[in-house]
């Protein structure tokens, strides 16, 4: 065919040694280097053509050695660029107020630390070395390792990277350092909580919130007909959260469930205030002038700072009035999976750390054991005292001792049915 390079077409030819170069390699003359051509997905779909340069023949020979095992030449292009293309996918899939936490966690702790390098260059150990650089807690952490591996995840998929290295990687423990337990208030501190807010609108508000358990978003969104006040039942079924521009914008609850949570005596009376003169489809928890209420605008308005340094609980936070709720049911004697369904939780791992059944378990277990104790050194001096009677013309000094020790010995070898160790004693006669 005309016009197409033989070995012997300059292109072909290695001008530094003057042998044909290798298939698939060319010399750029205009450049000064060697040249690669591969034929591979798109980031748009279907097939395009790339080229690469480089210095040395061993270079591309080691590249086109890679590319001819399969491995994708958009691999090369940086974290950033491949942001930049697949972020919409991502906003797509997940909730507003997902997408603007994750929209904050890349520009603050992904993209400084990791946009610039390539795909097919980010390793498990990088990820973790920059996790250490990255502000925020565990949380935060968690929602830059989220949005970080769902963007390699969508370049594994598009087959720019073999896998996903964000997956091997441990994400921080959401664990709470301090109990859940802990950050409770009291019954009397929910008495003094609630008599701080003037009456009106926000203690309905705060009331709701410590006597639910509902989230925030979730009395910012209920409705008057959501409450059943003959049956005593309010129907949790939806949300109001923020957008990515701030705006709320309603959805389902976060377990995407709807469920039921008691209007307990203590929440009817606010209740029914809120509820009085409106119809079913109104707000029931809305602001001085019918808007719609928050935690934020609602924190404002009763002093939030100065009414928690009044309470004794400088770090409470408004969450901690759902973590109340959920202690106040395990108190009064609810079972976990109640508990469970009434806050919404997704498993009954979560739930099960608002119970207090763990905080005295080794002050129980030692009482128990030393009732065990005791109830055997009884029964055993009952039983000495009737073999000494029995045996009184046959006791000798040689043998009155050690009987009451043996017995004792015999007796903590079996309390609960359970063997204890027993220190271990040589025959006489025996060395060490």
């Amino acid at each position: 065919m005309a016009g197409r390079p033989t070995k012997d077409t300059p292109s072909r030819v290695d001008p530094r040694t003057g042998r044909p170069l290798p298939e698939g390699i060319r010399w750029r003359a205009d450049r000064q280097r060697y040249q690669i051509r591969v034929v591979a997905p798109s980031v748009e779909g279907g097939a395009a053509e790339r080229s690469r340069t480089f210095l040395t023949l061993a270079e591309a020979k080691r590249e086109l050695a890679k590319m001819v095992a399969g491995r994708n030449p958009n691999g090369s292009m940086t974290l950033d660029q491949w942001y930049d293309t697949y972020w919409p996918a991502i906003e797509s899939s997940i909730r507003p107020a997902t997408a603007r936490s994750y929209g904050v966690a890349w520009r603050l702790r992904v993209k400084p630390s990791l946009g610039r390098h390539r795909l097919d260059e980010i390793t498990s150990p990088m990820i973790e070395s920059a996790m250490v650089a990255w502000s925020g807690g565990a949380s935060a952490k968690n929602d830059a390792l989220a949005v970080l591996s769902r963007l390699l995840d969508g370049a594994r998929r598009s087959r720019f990277i073999d896998y996903n290295p964000a997956r091997e990687v441990k994400r921080p423990s959401m664990r709470e350092s301090i109990s859940p337990v802990s950050r409770a208030l009291t019954l009397e501190q929910i008495a003094t909580l609630l008599d701080l807010i003037p009456d009106g609108v926000y203690r309905r508000y705060f009331a709701a919130l410590v006597y639910t358990g509902m989230r925030a978003g979730e009395a910012t969104a209920l409705r008057v007909g959501d409450v059943d006040f003959g049956r005593g039942v309010i129907r949790v079924s939806r949300s109001l959260s923020p957008g990515m521009r701030g705006e709320l914008i309603e959805q389902s609850p976060k377990s995407h469930k709807s469920r039921d949570v008691p209007l307990i005596d203590a929440l009817r009376p606010y209740a029914e205030a809120a509820a009085r003169g409106k119809r079913g489809s109104d707000l029931l928890f809305d602001g001085p002038d019918g808007g719609r209420l928050t935690n934020h605008n609602a924190r404002r308005a009763v002093g939030w700072e100065a009414l928690r340094e009044v309470i004794g609980r400088p770090d409470l936070r408004i969450h901690d009035l759902r973590h109340t709720f959920a202690t106040i049911l395990f108190d009064a004697g609810a079972t976990a999976p109640d508990v469970q369904a009434t806050l919404g939780h997704s498993s009954l791992q979560v739930t099960e750390r608002y119970s207090r059944a763990r905080e005295g378990v080794a002050i129980r277990a030692g009482a128990a054991l030393n009732d065990a104790l005791k109830r055997a050194d009884e029964s055993t001096g009952k039983s000495t005292d009737r073999s000494i009677g029995r045996n009184a013309d046959k006791r000798t000094a040689k043998t009155a001792g050690p009987e009451p020790e043996m017995a004792q010995r015999r007796t903590r070898r079996t309390v609960n049915g359970t063997l204890m160790a027993q220190p271990h004693r040589r025959p006489r006669g025996m060395s060490r």
